[in-house]
């Protein structure tokens, strides 16, 4: 099986070709944008494929991060996911931010349990366990900083992610807020696409909210 994963869930844009039967990253490309996820996106698909030596017509899945995270960004790799599940007529799958980066933390620390922090900002963080095979213990939530310190404190294994500086004190330094793309695609050619559908994961509500004062009203 041939993935084609993409991540646009913070302020990386990433896109990798995924053999399945390989367990290899054909190709990948990708950058950390900050900003304009939709007008890079296709760019980096069209690159990765040509680094794979693939079309689009050799994908036989497209994965995609579907949240936690950016609003915006999470709104562009869906709707991208879903526009090319729908042209090839293949499956597309959605893959948790949380299960990727559990995945990273997993294969660095094999046998532990496993506490996933992003930072949310705002003062806080969205969180997720999981048991030592990878398997979720608990719906991801979102807490504030303050009440995550003391939900968890005294976790009995590892704790990681880019808000895990937040919630472990001895994690002074961030870490790093991208996420590993070709997890998605490994995570993705796992998924069942009878359940694991395309759909975006918010934990709490838009940042950005209209304003009043300049609504317009409707007929």
């Amino acid at each position: 099986m041939i993935v084609l994963a993409i991540d646009t869930s913070g302020s990386g844009c990433s896109v990798a070709v995924y053999d399945n039967e390989a367990e290899a990253v054909l190709g990948r490309s990708g950058a950390d944008l900050g900003k304009g996820h939709a007008e890079r996106l296709m760019e980096f698909v069209d690159e990765a494929l040509a680094t794979a030596g693939r079309s689009l017509s050799d994908i036989d899945r497209i994965a995609v991060t579907v949240g936690p995270g950016s609003f915006t960004g999470i709104r562009v790799g869906v709707a991208a996911a879903r526009g090319l599940a729908l042209a090839l007529g293949k499956p597309a799958v959605g893959v948790s931010t949380l299960a990727v980066v559990a995945e990273g933390i997993r294969a660095a620390s094999p046998g532990k349990a496993v506490l996933v922090a992003i930072d949310a900002k705002r003062d806080e963080v969205y969180l997720q366990a999981f048991d030592a095979t990878g398997a979720a213990i608990a719906e991801p939530e979102a807490f504030s900083v303050e009440a995550a310190r003391e939900r968890f404190a005294g976790f009995d294994g590892v704790i990681g992610g880019s808000g895990a500086h937040l919630v472990a004190a001895d994690m002074p330094l961030k870490p790093s807020e991208l996420i590993d793309v070709a997890a998605v695609a490994v995570l993705g050619a796992v998924a069942d696409p009878a359940s694991a559908k395309p759909r975006p994961l918010y934990l709490r509500g838009p940042d950005a909210k209209p304003q009043a004062g300049f609504a317009i009203a409707r007929a």
